[in-house]
């Protein structure tokens, strides 16, 4: 991709006229012919702070990208406050929001036209929630209008250590407590740690699910990650019931656990299927630097620890010597130094506001705001920051049935990001 500017304004403002199709999550094409209004004008990339690293990127384009402005009047406003360090959220049928409280090991629903938030969901399984342990993501099982099942990710604590585990129960008809919760999957092995659980969850069109896992972070868990035979720093696809999905690539390999789909991966907290491939996609945090989206295709090696464009937090290089890519490792689709820490993240389906049409959002932690990706052939060819004047954490970003965004913070914050 050729540079794209020097200055602030290289080129004029434009208007961009684009008709889109794709196909959904759940594979159903989807047909558009709207008219998108954007402002095509390239703007300097929107970080400006000094990188950890001089590593270089393995193509132009990987990193800083330029900015990007939405020319649509848009704004990110509070409906509901308080929630106890909401993690996860998945929309209901009729259009109330099911979320995770981390550390409080349960479940509320949030109504987003009133703002209210209903009573502690009870039922689930106990959670370990030291560190980043807890309760994590969820989703509802896609005949939920008639089964009531949900599935949820969490920190299973078991004698000797704990686990990143899934869960699944149904929502009982009063809505206050889950029935029949078991556990249905452990990614083993278990580790006595506090970190790096991964934790989001996502269906399938085939209606298997595809759960993230993360390497527990420590040096000597950390290697495990390029291990078959352990499902640490993994992203598996299992059954409703928690058996290895058919077709899996590593089935048939005697020496590797059957769920694993790719591998490699450090700690995944945003799972999302792009609706014009249908690719899924994944967001990945870093150590220091090199935070990352990836498009996730079965048995690839997607390089932690051996390849990574991030540092050790206290500042020594990782790798011996340290690398940043290699033959048969994969390259991520975009990287960040300084870090995004990049949370749940969501592709943009709606009609609210056109010109964000299959556009990328996921939310930032540490970078405490909500990063904007503008995807054209599978690479990022712009980027925006929503909602950095506000000074929240997002760790979940979704699509509501109404077509707009909600935001949820660990502060207990809910936006509602939406056309003026």
């Amino acid at each position: 991709m050729k540079k794209q500017l020097t200055s602030a304004l290289v080129y004029a403002t434009a208007t961009a006229f684009i008709s889109c199709s794709g196909t959904n999550n759940n594979g159903t094409e989807i047909k558009d012919s709207s008219t998108i209004v954007q402002d095509t004008t390239k703007y300097p990339p929107v970080e400006t702070g000094k990188a950890n690293t001089d590593y270089k990127p393995a193509f132009e384009g990987q990193t800083r990208i330029a900015g990007v402005k939405t020319k649509t009047p848009y704004e990110g406003k509070v409906i509901a406050q308080g929630l106890k360090n909401p993690w996860g959220a998945a929309v209901l049928p009729d259009g109330r929001i099911l979320v995770t409280q981390q550390r409080e090991g349960n479940m509320i629903i949030l109504d987003p036209t009133t703002g209210s938030v209903s009573a502690p969901i009870t039922g689930l399984p106990k959670v370990d929630s030291d560190g980043q342990g807890g309760l994590l993501g969820l989703t509802l099982d896609p005949d939920f209008a008639s089964n009531r099942m949900v599935y949820w990710v969490f920190s299973e604590p078991v004698t000797g250590g704990n686990h990143t585990a899934v869960g699944k129960g149904k929502l009982s008809a009063d809505e206050k407590t889950i029935e029949g919760a078991t556990v249905i999957y452990q990614a083993l092995p278990t580790y006595k740690g506090k970190l790096h659980y991964g934790g989001r969850i996502i269906f399938d069109k085939e209606g298997n699910l595809f759960v993230s896992t993360g390497e527990r972070s420590d040096k000597e868990t950390r290697p495990q990650a390029q291990h078959l035979n352990s499902a640490l720093g993994k992203i598996v696809r299992i059954t409703k019931d928690g058996k290895a999905a058919s077709g899996n690539p590593f089935a048939n390999n005697k020496d590797a656990k059957p769920e694993i789909y790719s591998y490699g991966h450090r700690n995944t907290q945003g799972l999302a299927f792009n609706p014009v491939t249908g690719d899924l996609w994944n967001s990945e945090f870093g150590p220091r630097g090199g935070d990352e989206i990836n498009i996730v295709k079965p048995s690839l090696n997607y390089g932690w620890p051996t390849i990574t464009y991030g540092i050790e937090y206290g500042g020594p290089a990782i790798g011996n010597p340290p690398i940043q890519q290699k033959d048969g490792l994969e390259q991520p689709v975009y990287y960040w130094d300084p870090v995004l820490s990049p949370g749940g993240m969501v592709f943009y389906t709606g009609s609210n506001i056109p010109e964000w049409k299959n556009n990328l959002f996921i939310g930032g932690l540490s970078s405490m705001h909500i990063a904007r990706l503008v995807i054209e052939n599978n690479k990022v060819v712009g980027e925006e920051r929503l909602l950095a004047s506000e000074g929240e954490r997002f760790r979940d970003v979704i699509q509501g049935k109404d077509g707009a965004l909600y935001a949820f913070t660990d502060g207990g914050k809910v936006y509602k990001i939406d056309k003026k």
